[in-house]
């Protein structure tokens, strides 16, 4: 389904919703997995656990695509990855 096909019903809509949220919180765990791993290699190597020039051009590319609200995005991604959630 395109953004352009129109849906036969609000219910058939909710659904893709659902099978695309499942989708995203799958991208993120894989995500904050990998940027977990990133961090350990990092560190193990002497460097920092964070690069902030690293995350300002990762909010910068999401607020690029999506506005303010890729920023918020993005920063809840790198939260996430930092490892800061419950």
């Amino acid at each position: 389904m395109t953004s352009t096909t129109t849906l036969p019903s609000v219910e058939t809509g909710r659904a893709r919703i659902d099978e695309i949220d499942a989708e995203i919180v799958r991208l993120v765990a894989e995500r904050t997995a990998v940027s977990e791993q990133i961090q350990r290699i990092r560190q193990a190597q002497g460097g920092p656990r964070v690069v902030h020039a690293r995350e300002n051009e990762v909010v910068g590319r999401w607020r690029g695509s999506l506005g303010r609200p890729g920023a918020t995005i993005a920063l809840a991604l790198l939260e996430l990855g930092r490892g800061r959630h419950a």
